[in-house]
């Protein structure tokens, strides 16, 4: 189950990227997900855990990959308990995390309303309301509410 809550809240990391590059593991990057989410979010293929082949940049290290795919792998495989700022992500990430949030209960933190609506219908729990929402419509509805208290 996604759930979404805006603005700051105790736990959440604001910048996702330097934690990753902190704490991940190897076996992350070589997960089939990730593979999926590098190829389609940078344009770029696993070799190994610290080998990517970018069409743009050559040959990278983990380091060097999107601040958006490194926030997916910590929503992914972090078992840390924090809350990942979602903010760092392109909404070209949106699909990825309703389609992780399908795989376990997820939390997200945002600071702006991310564009969900190429991911069609999907279910999220709008924390800062309590109410659920059913489509990208009534998550907009409900998130610019928010914004304005």
């Amino acid at each position: 189950m996604l759930k979404i809550v805006f603005g700051d809240i105790e736990n959440s990391i604001y910048h996702p990227p330097t934690w990753f590059d902190n704490r991940y593991e190897d076996e992350w990057i070589t997960d089939p997900l990730s593979v999926q989410m590098i190829k389609d979010i940078d344009k770029s293929d696993v070799i190994s855990p610290h080998l990517i082949e970018s069409p743009v940049l050559g040959p990278i290290s983990t380091k060097e990959l999107s601040g958006g795919v490194k926030t997916l792998m910590l929503m992914a495989f972090d078992e840390s308990g924090k809350i990942f700022n979602a903010s760092s992500c392109g909404n070209n990430c949106a699909k990825w995390i309703v389609a992780i949030a399908g795989r376990k209960d997820l939390t997200i933190n945002l600071h702006h309303v991310m564009d969900f609506s190429s991911v069609g219908e999907f279910d999220a729990l709008m924390l800062n309301t309590g109410r659920m929402v059913h489509s990208y419509e009534e998550y907009v509805d409900e998130a610019l509410g928010i914004e304005e208290r």
